[in-house]
């Protein structure tokens, strides 16, 4: 295989896969996406390191100017990084019942002049935002964002059955980390979870760590919604460094055995998964076949906004090893799914 400076790799015995890409994360390395251009920087090189190739810069819960801010960033850093997807917006519009790890002084109802405002500053950087469609403006708020463009999320919710099924006909087309931070399965009092489940026009996120979803639920998150699962890593700071403190926004955080909670109250905040990882325990751990644990975390992911297509945002499509493809590339281990070489656009970063 030949790398992007004409030397060549010797890739015998090796498993070669799609870059992985991750639509929801907040950081790495001790950095959060909130960080400004050097925060960015560092937590994307600690998910690079572990192949994801493309990623989607998750932006936890702040005032709504600093949100504004941080999405300008986002935007600046974009031309120069194609590894860079867009900005994934978890908050402000989230149910206070169900706000996990976000601020709640910093929630708010999605009326029109808030919806205007972070559109205008994404300036088109805006690939999704999750939204409570049970709020009282969630399900027109779910409208204007898909109609400029974005793919709102249903999550953070405790919506009913109905309530969510009506975000997914005003155009909510991801749910945000299924049976994380909303209302459960109940045969009583079905919720969101069957709605996103039985429609497939959504793309269902799955944080595959073993702490925030115990693995016969993810089993049966499988079961429930094949070739629509994305994995997801939700990962904070902390990933890739010592237990400690570390900051999620601007709320405290401590890591204990590589679990994230709220120093407050002891929520949970945000993984320290990689998508590495996320992959290794599904073919290892779980039993999943090598093709639908890698597609979990490529081809599906980069559907979820046609990515897997010819797009203006990364030009060539992602998430298949094919012609016409980006050359986003891993060589792994296959003994252990360890990612030993990366290749993004045709760039070799490891």
């Amino acid at each position: 295989m030949t790398g992007s400076a004409g030397f060549v790799t010797n890739a015998a015995g090796r498993m070669m896969t799609p870059g992985y890409v991750d639509i929801h994360a907040h950081g790495s390395w001790g950095s959060s996406f909130d960080d400004g251009v050097q925060g960015i920087r560092m937590a994307r090189a600690g998910h690079m390191m572990h192949g994801t190739t493309r990623q989607v810069l998750s932006l936890i819960t702040n005032p709504l100017d600093v949100m504004c801010a941080n999405l300008q960033t986002v935007r600046g850093m974009m031309g120069a990084r194609p590894d860079i997807l867009g900005a994934h917006l978890e908050g402000p519009f989230l149910a206070l019942s169900r706000k996990g790890a976000h601020d709640p002084e910093c929630l708010k109802d999605p009326v029109p002049e808030y919806v205007d405002r972070l559109l205008h500053a994404a300036n088109g950087c805006l690939r999704q935002i999750t939204i409570a469609p049970e709020l009282p403006h969630g399900i027109d708020a779910i409208r204007r964002f898909a109609a400029a463009g974005v793919v709102p999320a249903v999550g953070h919710c405790d919506a009913d059955y109905a309530t969510a099924c009506r975000g997914f006909d005003a155009g909510a087309g991801i749910m945000t980390h299924m049976f994380n931070a909303m209302n459960g399965l109940h045969h009583r009092e079905p919720g969101p979870i069957p709605a996103a489940v039985e429609d497939p026009r959504v793309t269902v996120e799955l944080i595959n760590d073993g702490f925030h979803v115990q693995d016969p639920m993810v089993r049966l998150g499988f079961g429930f919604a094949p070739h629509r699962i994305a994995f997801v890593t939700d990962a904070m700071a902390a990933t890739d460094c010592p237990d400690g403190h570390y900051l999620l926004g601007a709320l405290d955080v401590n890591v204990i055995d590589g679990h994230a909670r709220l120093a407050s109250n002891g929520a949970i905040a945000g993984s320290t998964l990689t998508l590495e990882k996320a992959v290794q325990r599904a073919v290892l751990e779980l039993g999943f076949t090598p093709t639908d644990a890698v597609e979990a975390a490529t081809l599906i992911p980069a559907k979820a906004f046609g990515f897997d297509r010819a797009n203006p945002v990364t030009k060539q499509p992602l998430g298949l090893l094919a012609p016409g493809y980006a050359a986003d590339v891993l060589l792994l281990n296959p003994a252990i799914w360890a990612v030993e070489h990366v290749w993004c656009d045709a760039h070799f970063l490891r």
